[in-house]
């Protein structure tokens, strides 16, 4: 099981930025696949970036050019860059391995942009 710590929300005003962290606790970390998800009220939960093991990313359309995804393995790490933030983006956000494991959601951050 992994276990998984969010870290790194608040509020902000549009067009401001963020970083976000994920502290992982699980051996294997570096060649699990991560992402960073985020669930709106209301709405379902979605990925909106991904990373593998070797580096490879890829983002929700309604992200890619304002978030960047990191990792640094050797510190089970998992970042996520948030730029031009919108009032979209008003989200409780986690992560988790990529698909997502049931049963190792955290609490997750709250991030919420105001306009």
């Amino acid at each position: 099981q992994v276990q998984l710590v969010e870290s790194g929300g608040g509020l902000v005003q549009a067009g401001e930025s963020l970083t976000l962290s994920c502290a992982a606790s699980i051996n294997i970390f570096r060649i699990l696949t991560m992402g960073w998800y985020r669930q709106a009220p209301g709405k379902q939960r979605e990925l909106v970036a991904g990373i593998t093991g070797g580096g490879n990313t890829n983002y929700a359309d309604s992200v890619k050019g304002r978030f960047t995804i990191s990792r640094d393995s050797a510190k089970k790490l998992v970042y996520l860059q948030m730029n031009s933030l919108k009032p979209e983006d008003t989200a409780v956000y986690y992560c988790n391995t990529n698909p997502a494991r049931g049963n190792s959601w955290g609490q997750g951050t709250q991030v919420t942009v105001s306009s």
